[in-house]
């Protein structure tokens, strides 16, 4: 009977994130006339219990357990990959990719160089550690741009901004990969020796053969989805839930083929689309990958707030400049200088440039990096990641509405 009124650290998060959870979706609708997304009271509510209850959260240290967020972080990212490549209703307008192009392939080499000699120069990490840095931080996330990005299947709102930014987070959290494969080899053999493996296996076969292979899985699951006569197809009676079978499927088998996976979930999802465009079934995937993207995301907000109070002893002014750097100054010029031949007028390249949203896919790579080999930096690389987040919350979160809504008003209004 001594302990009928003891506290586990368990029971006590389940319900912080409950709490949390409630609280991201009612404050902003009692404050805000058009309420923004709810990421940053997510993380703020998670750093408060980690300050009143800091035993509860103190297993979840990403420099002592990366592994812990590396899979949490994947699973969500797959799942919100393949559901984007479910919403991108038009491939047929190739005008559309070029302010995409523009952005993966000259804003975000761009974005990597300037993180990473901000990392080393300013911050001292080593280069290796700078390098990583630049990896997981250029990606933008797929996962905390719902606001910028377009609608769900069947709805339209596929603005050439709201495409540029949802095919550029599809696609560059598995271009960002062969960099963080770079930094790797240069903490393992900084005498060189790698770079014709890294150019042959990490850069061209990797990516290839997750856009081939995925782009396979995809093509099986629409002749899944729709061979048959009407009415007896799998796609007339089918679940939502069959979404994460064709995420799970397409991921593992990239992966056994050291393909990169990330790439596979996003073209897996564009090319089972293709399949019959119009039918219903895209949207029953869609709301059960949304579901899932949701609720894991929210829960993982919430843990990754808890996190600051662990790592703020490693932030300095260095940190938070370049943090803000990035936001608000790489970021937006990089995007601009990608941007310059991509066709949209100057208030939608700005736009497009400044939306950069950071979110879980760094969690994930810099998770992954840890787990392969221990840098000298590594929690202030954590420190700042999840500084980094934090800020893309509250910046992008609070404003994504109210820019979109005054650059694109014939959008909104559509």
């Amino acid at each position: 009977m001594d302990d009928f009124f003891g506290f586990t650290s368990y029971h006590i998060l389940l319900a912080i994130t409950g709490g949390a959870l409630l609280l991201s979706w009612w404050l902003p609708m009692k404050l805000f006339r058009h309420p923004p997304a709810g990421s940053a009271i997510l993380m703020l509510v998670g750093l408060v219990a980690a300050l009143i209850f800091p035993d509860a959260t103190a297993f979840l240290d990403p420099s002592e357990n990366p592994k812990i967020w590396e899979i949490t972080a994947e699973i969500v990212v797959i799942v919100v990959l393949f559901a984007t490549g479910l919403r991108i209703d038009d491939l047929r307008n190739l005008q559309h990719w070029r302010p995409t192009i523009g952005l993966l392939a000259i804003t975000m080499p761009l974005t990597i160089a300037a993180v990473a000699f901000l990392g080393w120069w300013l911050a001292g990490l080593t280069v290796a550690g700078a390098l990583v840095l630049g990896a997981v931080l250029a990606p933008t996330d797929p996962v905390l741009a719902g606001d910028v990005q377009v609608g769900p299947p069947l709805e339209g709102k596929e603005h050439p901004v709201r495409f540029t930014l949802t095919t550029e987070a599809g696609l560059n959290d598995g271009l960002a990969f062969p960099f963080v494969y770079l930094a790797l080899h240069v903490a393992v053999q900084p005498e060189g020796g790698w770079f014709t493996e890294w150019l042959l296996l990490d850069m061209i076969y990797r990516i290839v053969m997750g856009a081939a292979l995925g782009a396979g899985i995809g093509w099986i699951v629409a002749q899944l989805l729709f061979s048959g006569v009407r009415h007896t197809r799998l796609a007339d009676a089918g679940p939502g839930s069959l979404a994460l079978g064709a995420v799970l499927l397409a991921y593992g088998l990239v992966e056994l083929a050291e393909g990169y996976g990330f790439i596979a979930a996003f073209v897996a999802g564009i090319v089972c689309r293709r399949g019959e465009l119009e039918h219903r079934i895209h949207q029953r995937l869609h709301v059960f990958s949304d579901s899932i993207e949701q609720a894991a995301t929210s829960i993982l907000l919430v843990l990754l707030g808890s996190l600051m109070p662990l790592l703020w002893n490693e932030l300095d002014w260095r940190h938070s400049l370049i943090g803000f750097g990035l936001l608000l100054v790489i970021r937006p010029l990089a995007g601009r200088i990608g941007l310059v031949r991509s066709g949209m007028r100057d208030g939608e390249r700005w736009l497009t440039a400044f939306y950069g949203v950071r979110g879980i896919g760094s969690v994930y790579y810099l998770a992954y990096a840890a787990s392969h080999i221990e840098f000298v930096n590594e929690r202030a690389l954590w420190a700042l990641v999840v500084f980094v987040v934090f800020a893309s919350t509250v910046i992008h979160g609070l404003t994504a509405r109210w820019a979109v809504g005054r650059i694109l008003p014939e959008d909104d209004a559509a």
